[in-house]
This record gives structure tokens, sequence and C-alpha cells, in this order.
């Protein structure tokens, strides 16, 4: 089989043995894969990363010791828990110390014609679903953990600082859920998507203002925005941080001490609320969908993924 390879800043495609499952796991073939910031900051070198990325994914089941999932479409949570330990006692298996992650720590990814996951990590898509609209899963389960991690009142104001992939999903995701979000970016056409959604939208200007929300999620992908996040959030506000950078961001916490902001950090989330959303007509995911190639062009995939402007890049 054929597999994406990551290593010192190169994508590669190579033949690699297929996988054999471990009782209780799955082999999966992939159907649609995206290509998120995070697998370009593995390519920057984020955790050091070498080997097969790939967490967004749908795939369907070839093998698997439950016969039911043989044959099913299927979408999986990325991270691999041990299940034995206090935080997967306490439900926080997201957080196991032990866990491997799909594709960014000691799993090798779903950029593969074949690979594996946990039956127990695995849901099924309902057939009304449309593969590339499925592809969005595993983000936009990222965006929907934000509202089980803050109670956000209902019609308040939020900001979004980002309109690159998960910007766009926080912001539908919030607009859904009855908030009244305005988004920050750069990029027209990307914000056009969001105005089609009902969302309200505008350039960053050179001047951000000041303490002007309560609630802000950053989700720039860049190193200046936190710092801008906590500028916008007034005195007792929260600023929801979702962006992963290979590097360090400097902030001056004297801001978040002196107006006593809390930052809540925001990775991976339940995948239930967001396989709930996907049959909304509410939510526009095809539109976020730049390109499409195949596995053996993943090197020129990775590098059009990377191209001011692109969205979501998928790889079949």
């Amino acid at each position: 089989m054929i597999a994406v390879h990551l290593e010192n800043g190169t994508v590669a495609v190579k033949r690699k043995p297929r996988p054999r499952p471990r009782e209780g796991f799955a082999l999966i073939r992939l159907l649609a894969g995206g290509i998120c910031n995070t697998d370009l900051e593995l390519q920057r070198g984020y955790y050091g990363f070498r080997g097969t990325p790939g967490h967004e994914f749908v795939g369907e089941v070839v093998e698997a010791g439950d016969e039911s999932l043989v044959g099913k479409r299927v979408v999986g949570e990325i991270n691999l828990a041990c299940g034995r330990c206090d935080w997967c006692m306490r439900g926080l298996g997201r957080h196991c110390p032990r866990r491997t992650v799909l594709g960014i720590v000691k799993h090798p990814g779903a950029f593969s014609e074949f690979f594996t996951l946990p039956e127990r990590n695995l849901h099924v898509i309902g057939e009304s679903i449309p593969t590339e609209r499925a592809a969005f899963t595993e983000p936009l389960a990222a965006a929907c953990e934000i509202l089980d991690q803050v109670r956000i009142p209902p019609g308040a104001e939020v900001a979004v600082l980002g309109d690159g992939k998960l910007g766009l999903l926080i912001a539908q995701v919030l607009k859904i859920q009855g908030l009244t979000v305005r988004l920050f970016g750069r990029q027209k056409q990307k914000l056009a998507i969001a105005e089609r959604a009902g969302i309200q939208t505008e350039i960053t200007p050179k001047r951000m203002p000041v303490a002007a929300y309560d609630w802000t999620v950053e989700a720039t992908g860049a190193a200046g925005g936190l710092p801008a996040a906590v500028s916008m959030t007034r005195p007792r506000g929260t600023v929801v941080i979702k962006s992963t950078i290979h590097g360090l961001v400097r902030l001056d916490t004297a801001p978040v001490v002196v107006n006593e902001i809390t930052l809540v950090g925001s990775r991976c989330g339940r995948f239930e609320p967001a396989l709930r959303l996907l049959s909304s007509p509410k939510l526009l995911l095809e539109e976020m969908i730049s390109a499409r190639f195949h596995l053996a062009e993943a090197p020129r995939a990775f590098e059009t993924a990377a191209r001011k402007g692109m969205l979501k890049v998928l790889l079949t």
C-alpha cells in the first residue's frame, strides 16, 4: 500500500506494509482525509514529528472484531487512551498521559491506503451524509468543544479571530447555537462563506477593538493572535485559545492578571454534537473545500494547502 510520510519538512509518498490490526482495533480503508493546520505545523517541526500524518478522515471498515462495523463508513476519535488510568476513569481519556494520537503522537495516521484505530473510537456515518461532508467531523467536534468548556449566555456577543478552516467552523457552530458572532479575518472570499451563513464579518483592522467582548475565540494559527484576543476582551472576560503553533508565543501577562481574564485552552471535542450538526443545512461545509487530490499526489496537496487563501484540501 502507499502512505504519506513526513520527515524533516519533506512530504513523500512511500510504499509500506499493510497494517495488521491488534485485538480491539479495526482495519480502515481511507475514503477521504482532510489536511488541517496541525498537519502543516507537523511538517514545520511541531512535536518533532516523523511518520504518517492525518487525523481528519472518513473511511470504510475492512476488518473488525465487531462484524457489524465491516463495510460501514466511519469517522474516528483521534486519541487512543489506555482506558485504565485515573484520567480515563474520570472520562478524560483525551488527556490520558499514556495516550497516543492518530497521525500526531506515536500512532500512524490516516493519510494511508489502510490504517488502524480502536473500534471504540469509531462512529458510523449515516447513509444520508456525503463522504466529503463527513470529513469535517473531527474539526467540527473541536469547534463544538468550546460549548462544552464554557457557558456562554444565549444571544451573547462572541468575537472569533481567524477566518481559516477552524475559525469558519467555530463561527458557524456558535451562530447555530444562537450566539451573536463577529468573525475577524483577512480574506474576503473566506469571510464571504461566513456571511452566507448569516455571520457578521470584518476585515481585520490595523487597530483591533479594545475591551469590546466578554467572549473571544482565538483561531488565527498565528503567534500574534493570542495577544490580540486578550486586548479585545473585557475585564473578567474569557479567551478561548484554539491555535496550535510550532514555536513560542510571546504574551504580556500583565493585562491578563490586571483584567482578571480567563484563558481556556481548547483542543479536541466529543464527536456526538458534531455528528448531529452534519445534517444541518445551516452548516456550510462543501463551500470550504478548496481542492481534492489523490493520496499519491500528497506532496502537491500539502503544497496547495499551505498557500494563502486555501481552505480544506482533501486527500482521497
